[in-house]
């Protein structure tokens, strides 16, 4: 885990002052590293019965992605709103400073889907929350929420209690 942590860069003051980014790109940059992760998430998630592998905007695409190509497995989009093109469902949720919405295909699920949500970092979990109801509007049991960093002093476990949380790296 230290290699991935490692690997890992802190970006002060992005992108706004007072935050420190959690960049993964110098994971993506290093095919090993990046293989690393994908294996560690393959592990957990290969006998659990997912069919689908739903990741968040924009980083989330890449690692959920590169897991759902490993396991065989459907993999849908969710997005910020207005990026899909097809009659979508949304979900609002709060922000430090107002709302924002995220939208998933209306027939990307249905109720014999099992479905990991997977992201690139947990902060607050408010993100993820939201993709775990439309994955519920659409009748889909989701079997987990994972990603490659965790904010732990945000507790993002908190607003994700009920489901399996998964983290590689905890901050």
């Amino acid at each position: 885990m230290k290699e991935i942590r490692d690997g890992i860069r802190d970006i002060p003051d992005f992108p706004k002052p007072g935050i420190i980014f959690k960049d993964i790109t110098p994971i993506l940059k290093d095919p090993k590293l990046f293989k690393k992760v994908i294996d560690i998430f393959a592990k957990r998630y290969r006998d659990s019965g997912v069919t689908t592998i739903a990741a968040i905007e924009s980083r989330g695409f890449i690692f959920g992605s590169a897991l759902a190509l490993k396991l065989g497995v459907a993999f849908i989009p969710i997005r910020k709103k207005g990026k899909l093109p097809y009659k979508t469902i949304s979900a609002t949720y709060g922000l430090e400073y107002g709302t924002d919405t995220i939208e998933m295909h209306e027939d990307a699920l249905n109720a014999e889907d099992k479905v990991l949500i997977l992201d690139d970092l947990a902060a607050t979990g408010g993100t993820s929350k939201a993709a775990a109801e439309l994955v519920e509007k659409l009748g889909a049991k989701v079997i987990g929420v994972a990603f490659v960093i965790e904010l732990a002093f945000l507790n993002p476990r908190k607003k994700l209690a009920g489901y399996d949380f998964f983290s590689i790296i905890e901050f």
